[in-house]
């Protein structure tokens, strides 16, 4: 038995990304829109009512309106927009982050698919508050590369055009007001009390991601080691499909290591590392920003609401 799938956004990047995360699946029935009725609301609504699923891949706004559409109680959302990711009446789509989320996200009609920046920050800064590794109110700082995929088509253009701008082969740091839209994400669900800095750079790749955060020991109220902060990092992720934390690295090897940011780039995996020592440990995540950090995440929470393997069309 197939459920009834619409996309409405099925020609942005998440979508035409979810689209390809659907093939050769026999339990899912795409309702598609005309070229020429995409931006028809009348259209628009009628198959979203239709539907049994709809994902938003637009902008917040539209995202708003579409979710406004709905008259038709069967009708589940999952919103890859940033519109609800902080609305305590939305599920938030990450469900390793604690049994709590995935059984929300289970039992919702409306889940918020988290930014692929938040998804990294989350995965670290979650486990460390929710464990007590750093209090709620810790100064947190995070950095991170991503590829130019995340920065929309007329950036893509940009980058794989014939006139690309000398600047643009050099990784470029922006969001530098602090503003990021992120950031009101990362602070809500990771329980941070207040919002933390973030450093985003784009990068001259098409896609995947790390996001690092370093910790300064001796801002901590007690002695942490690079052990401890692994074994938590272990059990917090013990059984998860799609996250795995990676060995912890003796002095040797993480002095010839080097951490890329493309090596997830098409797949649905998250990585966590430890690196560091006792007093300046730093925190890594390594996704792509179009899987688990987008679309691979969206459809991983459609499995779990269709109460199917999480992992089905993923790996």
């Amino acid at each position: 038995m197939s459920v009834k799938v619409y996309i409405d956004g099925q020609e942005g990047t998440t979508g035409l990304k979810i689209m390809e995360r659907f093939e050769g699946r026999n339990d899912i029935e795409i309702i598609r829109i005309s070229e020429e009725k995409r931006k028809d609301s009348a259209e628009r609504a009628r198959l979203i009512n239709s539907s049994d699923f709809t994902f938003l891949c637009l902008p917040d706004s539209a995202s708003r309106e579409a979710v406004s559409f709905v008259n038709n109680d069967h009708v589940r959302i999952i919103d890859a927009s940033t519109a609800h990711r902080t609305n305590p009446e939305w599920a938030y789509g990450f469900p390793e982050l604690s049994p709590a989320f995935r059984e929300k996200i289970r039992n919702s009609n409306r889940v918020a698919v988290p930014g692929c920046y938040a998804s990294g920050f989350n995965s670290i800064v979650y486990p460390l508050v929710a464990n007590n590794i750093i209090p709620d109110d810790f100064p947190v700082f995070a950095y991170a590369t991503s590829g130019y995929s995340g920065a929309g088509k007329k950036a893509i253009a940009v980058y794989e055009g014939d006139e690309k701008p000398e600047e643009f082969n050099s990784p470029r740091q922006y969001a530098l007001s602090q503003q990021h839209k992120h950031l009101p994400e990362m602070q809500k669900i990771s329980g941070l009390k207040f919002k933390p800095m973030f450093n985003p750079m784009v990068c001259d790749y098409f896609s995947g991601m790390v996001v690092s955060v370093p910790i300064q020991t001796r801002l901590l109220d007690r002695k942490i080691t690079p052990e401890q902060v692994h074994e938590m990092y272990q059990k917090h992720y013990e059984g998860a499909k799609l996250v795995e934390v990676m060995p912890l690295m003796s002095d040797d090897e993480q002095k010839a290591f080097f951490l890329a940011s493309n090596t997830l780039s098409g797949l649905n995996k998250m990585q966590i590392f430890v690196f560091g020592n006792d007093e300046q440990i730093l925190l890594c995540s390594r996704l792509d920003n179009l899987g688990k950090g987008a679309s691979g995440a969206a459809v991983q929470c459609l499995n779990i609401m269709m109460g199917i393997d999480e992992t089905t069309g993923l790996v």
